[in-house]
């Protein structure tokens, strides 16, 4: 995304998992976000669905959503259905079954909190 007012890269070394997010802000409000990166299908999936879910959304909104998907994805020891606040972030509930996959999914979030709190430059963050 050129040009961008924030990017963010992350780094899961124990799947691979490689992602830039770039966005454009407009006061507290994400108005365009891209990525890019090398990943396993739950790395690609949650980027995706991440970047569909916050654009256009401020950043209380997306804080909110990555609580959410955060309880979601841990379950925190419940088989309670995910919140439908999420919408098609839902569907990545599942991977709370396999514990190791859950830093691929999350990896997305991170990048994303690191781009957010680094507004006019470039951040790294490892889910190690």
């Amino acid at each position: 995304l050129d040009p961008c007012d924030t990017s963010a890269d992350g780094n899961n070394p124990l799947c691979g998992d490689r992602l830039t997010l770039t966005l454009r802000l407009d006061g507290e409000r994400v108005s365009d976000i891209r990525f890019e990166g090398k990943g396993c299908a739950i790395s690609t999936a949650s980027a995706s669905l991440m970047t569909e879910a916050i654009k256009g959304k401020e950043k209380p909104t997306i804080k909110k959503l990555r609580d959410l998907g955060h309880d979601t994805l841990t379950g925190h020891g419940t088989d309670a259905l995910p919140a439908a606040e999420l919408g098609k972030l839902a569907a990545l509930a599942g991977v709370r079954d396999y514990p190791a996959r859950v830093k691929c999914a999350s990896l997305c979030w991170h990048t994303l909190a690191a781009a957010l709190a680094h507004r006019g430059g470039s951040a790294a963050v490892s889910t190690e």
